[in-house]
């Protein structure tokens, strides 16, 4: 029997009675041409038949056409739905998948066959795992080291809230890079980031860095929400403090009018004012621009962040 229209679960239910607000028209410096390449079909082709799921198809990605036909795609484990209910995210959410036992051998599998010399892991919330998924980012971890041992792993992981000893398992497991976006400012978290909380975020990363000073820490925010510029430099303070190495910095993109409306494009002009204030702050390395997300460039930027280091590093003997 015919499903009906009605009887399809919406993608995002705690959406539906939001207010429907469209985003405003996007300006020239954020526009991309649609993807179209051979590339990006053989990548496209790939995941489907790994049966992986990638954030760059999930999340709307505006830079998926660019990266897919340079082979990069950042999958996304534990399923391709969410438990958490962040007002900027187009990640379904709902009651969660069950987890393909056979993935972390499926990502490794697919990492080799698309040659690639950085990856970037990331994953949806698994509030109902006891572990918060931490076990499967750590077998994803392990599968690719054994599979592709040149292969530089970044993670971008959730925030294991009241998960005791989960990210012990996710570090100890070695990554070279491990990212956790704070995505706003505290202020907006109530609206933007309802499930998590800001300090929780923030001492998240600062643990990385105490339990292995040898993996970069990274994370990432969103303009474009109603946040201010002495805000964003705040976060950035904060950020230093818990000796973060990498920030990015991109434009709040609305994925439908019942997400969180944006409050206004950023204009490059004030996107290089950011990065500015990022790079006198003593970040390692900064990007920001409209189009930067998490994993965009991300296999330049690895080599970016161990050249800074070796240059810090250097600094520091003589």
């Amino acid at each position: 029997m015919a499903t009906s229209l009605e009887n399809i679960r919406p993608r995002h239910p705690e959406k539906v009675n939001n207010p429907a607000v469209p985003s405003p028209p996007k300006p020239n410096w954020i526009r991309v041409k649609a993807p179209n390449s051979e590339e990006y079909f053989r990548t496209k082709e790939l995941m489907r038949e790994l049966s992986l799921n990638t954030v760059c198809e999930e999340a709307a990605c505006p830079n998926i056409g660019e990266c897919w036909s340079q082979r990069h795609a950042t999958m996304m484990i534990l399923g391709s739905v969410c438990t958490r209910a962040c007002a900027f995210c187009n990640v379904a959410t709902g009651k969660p998948d069950r987890i393909d036992p056979n993935e972390p051998e499926h990502v490794a599998e697919a990492v080799s066959k698309l040659e690639l010399r950085h990856i970037v892991i990331t994953s949806v919330d698994r509030d109902d795992l006891d572990d918060g998924g931490a076990a499967h980012f750590a077998d994803v971890i392990r599968n690719i080291r054994v599979t592709t041992p040149e292969t530089t792993i970044e993670i971008l992981t959730p925030d294991f809230l009241r998960k005791e000893g989960a990210l012990e398992v996710v570090v100890e497991a070695r990554p070279d890079v491990f990212n956790h976006n704070l995505e706003t400012v505290p202020r907006l978290y109530p609206n933007v980031r309802p499930g998590a909380r800001y300090f929780h975020s923030l001492n998240l990363l600062r643990q990385v860095k105490e339990l292995d000073p040898t993996i970069f820490t990274k994370s990432g925010v969103m303009v474009g929400l109603g946040e201010g510029l002495d805000e964003v430099v705040q976060v950035m303070d904060d950020m230093r403090s818990a000796d973060i190495d990498f920030l990015t910095i991109g434009q709040y993109l609305q994925p439908t009018p019942k997400h969180h409306p944006i409050d206004r494009f950023v204009t490059p002009h004030e996107f290089d004012d950011l990065k500015s204030h990022a790079v006198a702050k003593g970040f390692l390395l900064v990007s920001a621009t409209p189009l930067t997300r998490s994993s965009y460039h991300a296999d330049e930027d690895f080599k970016e962040l161990a050249a800074g280091r070796q240059k810090r590093a250097c600094k520091v003997r003589s």
